[in-house]
């Protein structure tokens, strides 16, 4: 293969998340990113390797046997987000299940019981957050609002009909872009540094039914402010929304990388958190609380956590990289003690207030990073519960916590790829892998949770 050059092959097999190997016959063979097992896809070269070089996708000639759907969503195939639509939901689960074994099967040593995949409670309407970006879908086009196109870092589409979210979700994007655009404010420019329209975050919890609205801008508005917010605040609380409002926020953020965070937030309405209920308990979420984007779908990620757990009647349980701990509460009403370990200040204070909100006295949170924050922990824990981020555990952190020598530890992942990488370890200082189950939080897209069950075996 020659870079540059362009070919037609059919994608063989799929290795997470989307690369899909090409096999083009005596020309050879390459990995071309956004593709399916089955299509026949015409793709550019873009590197050169002796084995398999890597192409980019120019497009779908045939599509996969297992593409038996129609896309739902009008903004398919423009968003970046659900790749997935054209596969019937069985179809998805089929081939998130066959590629996660795929990628564990070569990781893991050994026998172990894969108890394949549980698929969440809805396909559609499933988020409980969304975060939209103000833009252009086009250079110097009308003001947008919505996610970034596919492969793009500068185009934004406007996503007022997105079925991943409920339609709450789509009345607010629709008002608060028209709204915005008929004042002429214009989009933060991240190349530029200049403008004032940055984010518009919407969080719906799915028990409880309430509405968090915040608007990020940066400082830079040119008129009258209160007026431009006043009625803001008007248009979203005459929606005819399905669900109540609970808080309107006006973000400030003046800092220059794209992503939300506040340099003040100001209440514009309400109280700027709401409550969601999982598993019988009570969580108080904030605009930048971290939660679980679908929330019925977590109840079945935390039971089958819970079901790898087991018992843990007078033990100490860790809950490592616990996020608002949501995980460490369930597992409190069971266990001796449960200790918590955030980098995230915030989630801590979060965890913290939610184990008091449920009556929880034998939870501890501790604010740090892993890596250091376990030297100075005095008690060993019984039981290690993991939920690391997307790329895994720090190599260094992993040793500490292989040297606790606990019987027993299950590993939720969100990113198979780093799982893999992490058991590798694990089972190279004696673990072994007994159970895994994957669990579908992400319907429609590439992503997917993962349950590990291990065993000390010497």
């Amino acid at each position: 293969m020659k870079k540059g050059v362009e070919y037609t092959g059919k994608v063989t097999k799929l290795n997470f998340p989307t690369k899909g190997e090409i096999d083009c016959g005596e020309e050879g063979k390459a990995i071309v990113k956004g593709t399916l097992p089955g299509q026949t896809v015409r793709f550019v070269v873009s590197k050169k390797r002796s084995e398999k070089s890597l192409g980019r996708l120019r497009e779908v000639v045939e599509q996969s046997p297992i593409e038996d759907a129609k896309p739902q969503c009008p903004h398919f195939g423009m968003c970046g987000g659900c790749s997935y639509q054209t596969l019937s939901y069985d179809n998805q689960l089929e081939l998130k299940s066959s590629v996660v074994k795929d990628l564990l099967d070569r990781a893991i040593d050994g026998d172990y019981e894969f108890e394949g995949i549980i698929g969440s409670p809805h396909q559609w309407a499933y988020r409980n957050k969304m975060e939209f970006s103000f833009g252009d879908e086009f250079k110097d086009g009308p003001l947008a609002l919505g996610m970034h196109k596919k492969e793009s870092f500068h185009d934004i589409v406007t996503v007022d009909k997105c079925k991943i979210v409920d339609a709450d979700y789509n009345k607010i994007l629709r008002a608060v872009l028209d709204y915005c655009a008929n004042w002429n404010l214009p989009f933060y420019h991240k190349m530029r540094h200049e403008g004032y329209l940055r984010h518009l975050l919407v969080r719906r919890t799915a028990r409880t039914n309430e509405l968090l609205v915040a608007l990020v801008t940066s400082s830079r508005f040119e008129g009258d402010e209160q007026q431009f917010i006043d009625g803001l605040k008007d248009l979203i609380l005459d929606l005819n929304l399905s669900a109540g409002v609970k808080g309107i926020l006006h973000i400030i953020n003046d800092g220059v990388a794209d992503i939300v965070q506040s340099d003040e937030t100001r209440i514009i309405y309400g109280d700027e958190y709401i409550y969601e209920e999982i598993l019988g308990l009570r969580f108080k979420i904030s605009v930048f609380s971290f939660f679980q984007t679908n929330s019925l779908g977590a109840e079945v990620l935390y039971e089958k956590a819970r079901e790898y757990i087991g018992d843990t009647k007078d033990q100490v349980v860790f809950d490592l990289y616990s996020g608002t701990g949501t995980i460490a509460q369930m597992i409190a009403p069971v266990a001796k003690k449960v200790i918590g370990v955030e980098i995230v200040e915030e989630a801590v204070e979060a965890a913290k207030e939610n184990a008091a909100l449920n009556n929880l006295t034998n939870c501890e949170f501790i604010a740090g990073d892993v890596l250091k924050v376990i030297d100075d922990i005095e008690v060993k824990p019984d039981m290690l519960v993991l939920d690391p981020p997307r790329d895994g555990i720090n190599p260094k952190a992993l040793a500490k916590i292989i040297d606790y020598g606990v019987e027993r530890m299950v590993y939720i992942s969100c990113k198979p790829t780093s799982l893999a990488r992490d058991l590798e370890i694990l089972q190279e200082q004696g673990y072994k892998v007994e159970k895994v189950s994957c669990v579908d939080m992400f319907p429609n897209t590439v992503h997917v949770e993962t349950v590990v069950l291990m065993t000390r075996s010497n």
